[in-house]
């Protein structure tokens, strides 16, 4: 796991206070310096895993005092090299009783995708430059340009944001990230829409088949990577998500859509439909499940209980979506292919 610095502003008269929270967590290091505001800043580099802990019982004890202030920093590097400490038998009693979970704290974690799912113009440029790179490599049956098209993935981080703020409770971020969403896959279907007007659509052009008939190796690779997905975010190992995005490509199924719909091929545009539906349903139950399995939790007991109600009716919803899709897939049988 990385390595993370927290600093922190608190009364100088709590020093004792800090003192005894810092014992209570594995800290690598630790610096106070007294402000010349009569602050004391404390600087502590530790385990990405272990600041969760730490910002949680500082919330509790300062969180109200206007003097306290936490800042939480990514490490690249320090000098001297860490070393790994052999295990002591105490150490080894302690690995036998629940440690925290390897993921980075839930702060971190809520500003990485309030930044993935702010609607801005920047991301709805990046939705239409998707979706034209999409429709190209789509109508030429080029899988390279397709591929590239599922990198860019805009829509992946509102998706990831609405798991998030399901699993927190957190009504403003679920509004956010559908905004963002809602949004994003709106210009992504109009771009589509107007290009399968305004020119000849092939739908036997295999990358445009082969998006019509979903099946059920679809709902199993959708669940999969949107686990896999989450653990990129959760873990801060954002390389793994270029994998993600190509596994679960939303915006191809959506191209594909808005292509063969204005080119009069309903039909067929509703298979490709119901294949973006089970990726962005399956990216979102797997989403919850997994912040759930990592322990990604709200900080107080009144948040707590609003976050298991909206996780219960999110679950609900996303697993009787998912069954609905998984009914219409299998009556469907041939209906989307094209003879």
């Amino acid at each position: 796991m990385a390595l993370r610095l927290v600093e922190f502003l608190v009364p100088t008269d709590a020093a004792d206070e800090v003192a005894g929270l810092l014992e209570e967590i594995n800290a690598v290091h630790s610096w106070r310096i007294k402000t010349a505001d009569e602050r004391l800043l404390v600087r502590v580099l530790l385990d990405a895993q272990e600041t969760e802990a730490l910002s949680d019982a500082l919330m509790n004890r300062f969180g109200h005092s206007d003097a306290f202030r936490l800042v939480l920093l990514p490490i690249e590097a320090t000098v001297p090299p860490l070393k790994q400490a052999d295990e002591s038998p105490a150490s080894a009693a302690e690995s036998e009783t629940p440690s925290e979970p390897a993921r980075v704290s839930r702060e971190e974690l809520y500003q990485d995708l309030v930044e993935a799912s702010q609607l801005t113009p920047i991301y709805l440029i990046m939705v239409a430059l998707s979706t034209l790179v999409a429709i190209i490599g789509l109508t030429a049956n080029n899988v390279a340009v397709v591929i590239g098209a599922m990198v860019i993935a805009p829509l992946l981080g509102p998706n990831i944001a609405l798991a998030l703020g399901t699993t927190l409770g957190d009504l403003e971020m679920v509004q956010r990230a559908v905004k963002t969403l809602g949004s994003g896959v709106a210009v992504a279907v109009l771009i589509a829409l107007v290009w399968g007007v305004l020119f000849p659509v092939d739908p036997t052009v295999p990358e445009i088949a082969s998006r019509i008939q979903p099946g059920g190796r679809d709902v199993v690779l959708a669940l999969a990577a949107g686990v896999a997905g989450t653990l990129a975010f959760t873990s801060g190992v954002s390389a793994t998500l270029v994998g993600v995005m190509v596994a679960v490509a939303l915006l191809p199924p959506l191209a594909t859509m808005g292509l063969l719909a204005g080119a009069g091929y309903g039909t067929p545009a509703t298979g490709a439909a119901m294949l973006f539906l089970v990726n962005m349903t399956c990216i979102n139950l797997a989403g919850v499940v997994t912040f759930l399995a990592q322990r990604v939790r709200p900080r107080t007991w009144w948040e707590a209980e609003k976050a298991r109600r909206a996780i219960r009716v999110a679950v609900a919803l996303w697993t009787g979506m998912l069954l609905v899709l998984i009914v219409l897939i299998w009556l469907s049988g041939s209906a989307f292919r094209l003879e």
